[in-house]
């Protein structure tokens, strides 16, 4: 079942590594190595806030799909759209969004997720660049990767895997 689809438009950013920067008063001090995560993180927040607000957290496992679009270069060809092949990573970019759910109330704590599908493209011509995000129950979905599993468990078992 689901229970979030939406929409975050911007300009999507990665959560990196973070840099230390030494110690104050006991405590480690680090810092993003991003400026642009934050902000990002916040109108992810902003978004999702008013989609969730006095709703009941979806079940203990959950399903995470994010569809990033990536702002269309200046230098990108008129007539096709190349695959977004540079910087930033899919994964670091799922990284902030997770993060950003979390501390918007969508789930007790991001380790919920069970099955996480992410992705990223260039934005079409005229396109607004952000990342579309979809959050299901995962509790009563069969991963795909279960049936690949067990059909190569019963090659292996048959002889045909060799």
């Amino acid at each position: 079942m689901t229970y979030l689809s939406v929409f975050v438009p911007g300009k999507p950013a990665p959560q990196g590594s973070k840099r230390y920067l030494g110690v104050k008063g006991g405590k480690g001090i680090t810092v993003e190595s991003s400026k642009a995560v934050a902000p990002w993180r916040a109108d992810i927040r902003d978004s999702v806030k008013d989609h969730v607000a006095g709703r009941a957290q979806p079940g203990d496992a959950v399903s995470v799909a994010l569809t990033f679009v990536m702002p269309r270069p200046a230098s990108a060809p008129k007539r096709s759209t190349p695959p977004a092949v540079k910087r930033p990573d899919v994964d670091k970019l799922a990284r902030a969004v997770l993060d950003a759910l979390s501390s918007a109330g969508v789930w007790e704590d991001d380790s919920q997720v069970t099955r996480l599908v992410a992705s990223k493209r260039i934005a079409q011509i005229g396109e607004r660049s952000g990342c579309y995000i979809t959050v299901e129950d995962a509790a009563d979905q069969r991963d795909a990767w279960d049936s690949v599993k067990v059909e190569r468990t019963a090659d292996a078992a048959s002889g045909g895997d060799q």
